[in-house]
């Protein structure tokens, strides 16, 4: 026999402190990012005072400033926005594979959700389409998966 734990309640932001990390390379596209995120946790509760905006160079350095933040223990999740778009060389492969590897490493180590919203795209259309327009805004769904993340483990 099984014991299936299911989420319970509606996906509530409130009185969660949450910092958003957001590379300041590609700014178009992850500018557009950080305001789907924003967007979805206010309406969904949060108060704008509990939310900490920190850009970084690019996505590269993602995962050291994740380290910081969850060291400090001031924060409940973080929710990690860029865009790493393809050019002639495989320096998208490094910076695509080791920052992923690195906010999951954070994620584990210090026990705190991370909303894995960075783009890795073929060409700027792509990006573009992920960041707001018909493919949606994958800065939106980092925060959902956050605040759903944060759920689950409140209810284990």
């Amino acid at each position: 026999m099984y014991h299936i734990k299911t989420v319970e309640g509606l996906m509530e932001a409130k009185g969660y402190k949450i910092a958003i990390i957001a590379s300041r390379f590609n700014d178009f596209m992850v500018n557009s990012l950080i305001g789907g995120a924003v967007d979805y946790l206010v309406r969904h509760g949060a108060d704008k005072d509990d939310l900490t905006i920190v850009r970084v160079p690019g996505a590269f350095e993602m995962p050291i400033v994740a380290k910081k933040l969850a060291e400090s223990k001031k924060y409940d999740g973080i929710v990690a926005v860029g865009a790493v778009i393809r050019g002639a060389t495989p320096h998208f492969d490094f910076v695509a594979a080791e920052t992923t590897k690195g906010l999951a490493h954070v994620s584990l180590e210090y026990g705190i959700p991370v909303g894995f919203g960075l783009l890795t795209t073929d060409n700027m259309e792509q990006a573009i389409e992920r960041s707001g327009s018909k493919a949606g805004n994958k800065g939106v769904e980092a925060a959902s998966a956050l605040l759903e993340t944060l759920q689950v483990l409140k209810q284990l």
